[in-house]
C-alpha cells in the first residue's frame, strides 16, 4: 500500500507512518532472505516466464465489468462486482478463474490517466488477487462464448488503508492446449474510491446539466390567426417521448442538485408542439403533428424539475460563438443576430418554465477560447465565459487544480471547467461495462482532486452539450454517487463564478493559433454568415410593405438565429439545406406581391389611360408601396405630361388593385413602357413588367376635314327637309281650291281677276321656291310623308293628328 503522504496535502500521524514502515520491513525480510538463497534462473525457467508474459498480454479473454456496487464503498459494505468473460481466442480455456485484484493507491490524477490507458496484464502493477472464496471458477470457456460472473466481497476483506483512489481490477486466468499452465488471459481495470469518513475540506462542485437539441422549426407558419408553426421533421417528438434522450435528461436531472443549462429554442419548439403544429412532407406538402400530449407532459415534468434550481439560459438557438468570432464578425449584421438571440432568451424561458434564468454566461464549444471568442461572447451582454482547463491551461506551476473562476480582464470572468471530469462521459456508453468504467473513473478523478490540498476550491463540470441517453444515465449515476459521497458539496454555477479566485491560477487567454484544429474544421464558414445577411436584407425589403410585420419578422428572426446554431457542427450539408430553405421561403413570400403581366396595348386618340394591376396573394394587406409607370419613348408617349408617373398602392390580403395612369400621344408608332413597384424609400420591389403601347393618333388636319364634312351633311339634310315641307303645303292648297269650285258650280280651275298673278309676281315666286309652279314632278322628288289634314269631324275612337 502506498503511504498516505503520497497524496499532496495529507499529513498522517508520525506514529501511524512508523507502524506502516515497520510492518513493511518485517514483511519484506523473509522475501529478501529467500531471494538471496535462490540459484540463478535456468534458461528453461526464463523461457517459461517469457511465455507467461506473452500469453498475459495477448488478451485472449475479454473481461467486462458491468456493475460495481456500491460505487463508493464505506465501512461495513459488501462490494459486488459482476460482468462477463468471453473467450475470444481459438482454443478452449480450462481451469478458468475470475479474480478480484486490489492495486496500490493512485496518488495523482495523471496516474489515473496512466492506469486507464494500460492494456494487457502487467505483473507487479495490477495488484494481487483477493483470493480465498472471493473467486468464480469455470471448468471450460468455449471460444466465442460469454460467461457471466458475480463476486461479492466484504469491504473489510479488501484491507483498504488510507483514504484515496485504489486501482481495482478483474482478471481471468486459465490454461489452453497450446500453453498448458496457469496464466492471466484477460484483465479489466477500474478504480475504487475510498473515503469512508467525511473529508475535513470538501470540494464545492458544480455540475452543468445541459438541455438542448438540434434545430427543428422552420420560418414557415400557417395563414391562420394563430400562425400554426411548421417543423422540418418529427425528430424532436422522439426525443421528448418516454425513453427518449430529452425525456431521460429531465427525468434523471430532477433528482440531482445541478445547474440546468437550457437552449430557449428547445423550449419554444416544444411549447409550439403543445398546440396545433404541422410537419413538412414531400415537396411543398405538410401534415398535422400528432405529439401534442407528449409535448405537454414533457414541459410539465421539466417545469417541476427546475423549481428551486438554478437555470442558465444560453442565447436563443445556442449560436456558435467560435464560428461567429472566426468567420462572421466581418459580415454585416452577424453580431446583431447574437444580440437578438440573447435579448429573447430570458423572456422565452420565463414565459414557459416560470423561472427567472441567468443570462450572464456564454459557453463556447468544448470551452475552447481565444481573445476573439471572448470578445464575441461578451458583446451581447454576458460577462462570464465557460471555458475548460484544456484550453485555459495552467502555466504557473500550481501543484493542485485551482478554483474555476479566473478574472481575464475587461470585467470578464472565465469559469474554467475541469477537463478530465467534463470529458469522462464521452464516447459510446451503451454497454454496461463502458458506463461502469466511466462512472468509476469520474469518481476517482473527483476524489483525487479533493486530496490534492487542504484548500477548499470551487470546481465546475461541463459535459458535452447533447449527451446520449446512455451517457446521461452514466452521468446521473456518477453525480448521484458524488453528491452522496463524503468529499464534495454541491454548488450552483453563479456561486462558482463569484468565488474567490486562486492568485496563482493562470488568467492568460490562449492565442487564436492555439484553437484546436479539430474544432476549427467543424465551424460554420463565412459563406454561411453571408447567406444569413442576404436573407436578412431580403426580409428588410419585404417587411416594410406589410401592415402586420410581426407575423413575418418574429418567425424569420428566430429562424436566422437557428441558422447560426452550434448544433450544425459536423452537419454542414444539413446546415446548408436549412439556410437555403429559409432564403427560398422569404423569396416566395415576397413574390406573392407582384405586378400582373400585360400584353401589347393599343392607344387610339390623343389621350387615354393605361391600367396596371397589383396582385397581393398574402393573407395580410400591404401598403407603403409606390407604382411607377415609365415611358421609354416620351417623345411619342407621355405619361401624365412627363416621362413617368407614380401612384401609391395599398392592397388588402388576397386581393388586387388596378391603378390607372393618364397618357397623351405625341406621334404615331410603338412605345416601350415599364411598370415597377418601389418601396416608399425608393427601393425597387419585385420584378418590373415591360410592355409595348401602339399609338394610332388622329392629327388636327384630319379632325378639321372630318368636322367640315359632317357640317355639309347636316346642311344638305336641312335643305331637303325644307323643300319637302313647301311642296306638301302647295299640294294641300291646290286640293282645297278644286274642292271649293266643284261645290259652287264654277268651272274647274277658274280664276278671278283678283286671284290671277302678274308675270312679275309669278317670276318672283318661282325664284323664292326654286322651281316653277307648273314644273313637272321629278322622279327623285319624295312624296309627302304626311297626309293632308281632313276638315271633317272625327269619328268615334279615331286618332286625331295635330
Amino acid at each position: 500500500m502506498a503511504e498516505a503522504a503520497d497524496f499532496q496535502g495529507m499529513s498522517p500521524s508520525p506514529a501511524r507512518r512508523w507502524m506502516r514502515r515497520t510492518g513493511a520491513l518485517l514483511a519484506g525480510a523473509p522475501l529478501l532472505t529467500g531471494l538471496l538463497q535462490l540459484p540463478a534462473a535456468t534458461p528453461s525457467h526464463a523461457a517459461e516466464r517469457d511465455s507467461l508474459k506473452a500469453a498475459s498480454g495477448s488478451g485472449a479473454v475479454a473481461v467486462a465489468v458491468d456493475s460495481l456496487t456500491p460505487t463508493v464503498p464505506a465501512d461495513g459494505d459488501t462490494l459486488t462486482v459482476s460482468g462477463t468473460v468471453t473467450n475470444e481466442g481459438k482454443q478452449a480455456v480450462t481451469d478458468a478463474q475470475v479474480d478480484l485484484r486490489l492495486g496500490s493507491p493512485v496518488n495523482t490524477r495523471s496516474a489515473i490517466d496512466t492506469v486507464a490507458g494500460r492494456t494487457g496484464y502487467q505483473e507487479g502493477l495490477d495488484g494481487a488477487p483477493v483470493g480465498g472464496k472471493y473467486v468464480e471458477e469455470f471448468s471450460k470457456l468455449t471460444p466465442g462464448v460469454s460467461q457471466h460472473f458475480s463476486i461479492s466481497v466484504p469491504v473489510d476483506k479488501l484491507d483498504l488503508g488510507a483514504d484515496g483512489v485504489y486501482e481495482f481490477a478483474v482478471s481471468l486466468s486459465g490454461e489452453t492446449a497450446a500453453q498448458p499452465w496457469n496464466q492471466v488471459l484477460g484483465i479489466q481495470r477500474t478504480f475504487l474510491p475510498w473515503q469512508p469518513d467525511a473529508a475535513d475540506t470538501q470540494t464545492r462542485t458544480t455540475v452543468l446539466w445541459p438541455l438542448m437539441s438540434t434545430s427543428h422549426m422552420t420560418a414557415q407558419t400557417g395563414s391562420d390567426e394563430s400562425q400554426t408553426p411548421v417543423f422540418r421533421d418529427d425528430d424532436l417528438a422522439k426525443e421528448i417521448s418516454p425513453g427518449g434522450r430529452l425525456q431521460q435528461l429531465v427525468s434523471l436531472g430532477k433528482e440531482l442538485d445541478v445547474t440546468w443549462v437550457i437552449d430557449p429554442d428547445l423550449l419554444a419548439s416544444v411549447d409550439a408542439m403543445t398546440e396545433s403544429y404541422r410537419v413538412q412532407g414531400e415537396g411543398d406538402t405538410t401534415r398535422p403533428g400528432t405529439y401534442r400530449t407528449v409535448a405537454t407532459r414533457w414541459l410539465a415534468e421539466l417545469q417541476d424539475a427546475v423549481q428551486d434550481k438554478e437555470v442558465v439560459a444560453l442565447p436563443f438557438a445556442d449560436p456558435d460563438l467560435a464560428s461567429l468570432a472566426h468567420n462572421g464578425t466581418n459580415v454585416t449584421g452577424s453580431l446583431n443576430h447574437l444580440k437578438e438571440a440573447t435579448d429573447v432568451a430570458a423572456d422565452t424561458v420565463d414565459s414557459i418554465l416560470h423561472v427567472q434564468p441567468s443570462t450572464d454566461f456564454a459557453w463556447p464549444v468544448n470551452g475552447a477560447v481565444d481573445p476573439s471568442i471572448v470578445k464575441v461572447a461578451t458583446s451581447a451582454g454576458a460577462d462570464k465565459v465557460i471555458a475548460r482547463s484544456d484550453s485555459l491551461v495552467e502555466t504557473r506551476g500550481l501543484t493542485y487544480t485551482p478554483s474555476a473562476a479566473r478574472p481575464i480582464g475587461g470585467g470578464t470572468t472565465a469559469v474554467v471547467a475541469d477537463a478530465r471530469m467534463s470529458t469522462a462521459f464521452q464516447g459510446n456508453l451503451t454497454k454496461a461495462s463502458s458506463s461502469t468504467l466511466a462512472v468509476q473513473r469520474f469518481l476517482a478523478l473527483s476524489l483525487a482532486l479533493n486530496l490534492q490540498t487542504d484548500k477548499q476550491r470551487s470546481i465546475v463540470v461541463a459535459p458535452q452539450r447533447m449527451p446520449t441517453t446512455s451517457q446521461a444515465r452514466a452521468m446521473a449515476e456518477a453525480v448521484t454517487a458524488l453528491q452522496g459521497g463524503t468529499w464534495t458539496q454541491s454548488q450552483d454555477l453563479t456561486a462558482a463564478a463569484t468565488a474567490k479566485p486562486d492568485s496563482g491560477a493562470t488568467t492568460q487567454v490562449p492565442a487564436a493559433s492555439k484553437y484546436p484544429s479539430s474544432l476549427r474544421k467543424q465551424q460554420l464558414p463565412r459563406s454561411a454568415f453571408e447567406q444569413v445577411a442576404t436573407t436578412q436584407d431580403k426580409l428588410d425589403k419585404f417587411k416594410v410593405i406589410l401592415t402586420n410585420k410581426s407575423r413575418v419578422v418574429t418567425p424569420f428572426g428566430r429562424a436566422m438565429n437557428r441558422e447560426m446554431s452550434t448544433s450544425w457542427r459536423g452537419r454542414s450539408a444539413e446546415a446548408a439545406d436549412y439556410r437555403n430553405g429559409i432564403e427560398a421561403y422569404v423569396d416566395s413570400l415576397a413574390g406573392q406581391v407582384t405586378l400582373i403581366e400585360k400584353s401589347e396595348t393599343k392607344l387610339s386618340g390623343r389621350s387615354a389611360t393605361i391600367p396596371v394591376t397589383v396582385q397581393n396573394n398574402l393573407v395580410q394587406g400591404v401598403d407603403h408601396l409606390v407604382l411607377r409607370l415609365t415611358s421609354q419613348s416620351p417623345r411619342r408617349l407621355e405619361i401624365d405630361d412627363d416621362s413617368f408617373s407614380e401612384q401609391s398602392v395599398a392592397v388588402s390580403g388576397g386581393h388586387s388593385q388596378t391603378v390607372k395612369f393618364p397618357t397623351s400621344a405625341q406621334a404615331n408608332g410603338q412605345a416601350r413602357v415599364v411598370a415597377q413597384l418601389f418601396t416608399e424609400d425608393g427601393q425597387p420591389y419585385g420584378a418590373p413588367v415591360t410592355f409595348d403601347v401602339k399609338v394610332t393618333e388622329f392629327t388636327a388636319t384630319v379632325m378639321l376635314v372630318i368636322g367640315g364634312g359632317f357640317l355639309l351633311l347636316v346642311l344638305a339634310g336641312f335643305r331637303m327637309y325644307t323643300q319637302r315641307k313647301r311642296a306638301a303645303a302647295r299640294a294641300a292648297e291646290e286640293d282645297g281650291a278644286q274642292e271649293t269650285s266643284e261645290t259652287d258650280g264654277a268651272p274647274e280651275n277658274q280664276e278671278g281677276p283678283e286671284d290671277r298673278l302678274s308675270p312679275e309676281e309669278l317670276r318672283k315666286e318661282e325664284s323664292d321656291t326654286g322651281t316653277r309652279a307648273d314644273a313637272p314632278e321629278q322622279p327623285s322628288d319624295p312624296a309627302p310623308d304626311t297626309a293632308a289634314e281632313s276638315v271633317d269631324p272625327s269619328g268615334t275612337g279615331e286618332r286625331v293628328d295635330r
